[in-house]
């Protein structure tokens, strides 16, 4: 009798276990089919991401290796190379003076240099907005923004604002600039996509972004290939319809460079 009783109870005992993990069965099927939307989306999210950028391990030994868009990233400029920023040659080189001229700032605007380096652009720019204005003087490396400090401080220019961004960001407020300026910076952006996003979304209503970069269509520019760019590819990548940017005029006054501007549509 008694090991009749614990039959049964063995018996009901597994029924029990049963009843739960069918249960519990049911309820995960049930978790998992109100989840499933969003992990799809974030799944689709990780796979453009993916799929925006490759890796090729035969390249150009001055890239990264990285490609986007079909087009190879440049390797960053360290600040170790400052002084050739600051060449005397320079201005007659790219007429940074001529295209600062073109860039026609207006006193009181707020402008962004977006890898500012060792700031002789940026204080250009600061001449033309005048002291009503500003500019945000952009970049990841602290040793620039701290050689451009040093020059702050020296000639007291008090409407530059030295602004550490990241690799994916500028790091400036949303509607709070009238123009982003890049000189020979964006074909080093190790994640250009991520950056245009940001930078549109800095940009006033109306505001303009410009590149500067060397004429790839051009052989006898004297600089490394993988750090000139074609009107074309400049185009092509800045044109995509996540930026909400319109390609309004490409500037051809300096000697070897595009100067390329976008805009943002004023609302």
């Amino acid at each position: 009798m008694k090991s009749r009783r614990s039959s049964i109870h063995l018996c009901c005992f597994f029924c029990a276990v049963l009843s739960i993990v069918l249960s519990r069965g049911a309820f995960l099927s049930q978790a998992s089919a109100q989840e499933s939307p969003a992990k799809q989306d974030s799944a689709e999210t990780s796979s453009k991401a993916k799929g925006r950028y490759q890796t090729r391990r035969i390249h150009d030994p001055n890239g990264t290796g990285k490609f986007y868009m079909g087009r190879e990233i440049a390797q960053v400029m360290s600040f170790h190379g400052a002084p050739w920023l600051e060449r005397p040659e320079r201005e007659e080189e790219e007429r940074l003076s001529e295209l600062v001229r073109q860039l026609k700032l207006q006193p009181g605007q707020v402008v962004a240099d977006i890898g500012a380096g060792s700031g002789v652009i940026t204080m250009k720019m600061a001449e033309e907005v005048g002291p009503t204005g500003k500019v945000f003087a952009v970049d990841i490396q602290q040793e620039m923004l701290d050689l451009l400090g040093d020059k702050l401080q020296d000639r007291k220019i008090e409407n530059i604002e030295l602004v550490l961004g990241t690799d994916k960001s500028p790091k400036l407020e949303p509607n709070s600039i009238d123009l982003a300026l890049m000189v020979d910076v964006y074909h080093e952006l190790e994640f250009p996509f991520e950056m245009l996003v940001e930078l549109s979304s800095s940009l006033k209503p109306g505001g303009r972004i410009a590149l500067v970069e060397y004429r790839r269509e051009d052989p006898e520019v004297p600089i490394k290939l993988v750090h000139k760019m074609t009107e074309a590819q400049v185009k092509k990548e800045i044109g995509q319809p996540e930026f909400g940017l319109k390609w309004k005029e490409t500037i051809g006054t300096l000697p070897r460079q595009h100067l390329i501007v976008f805009q943002k549509p004023a609302k």
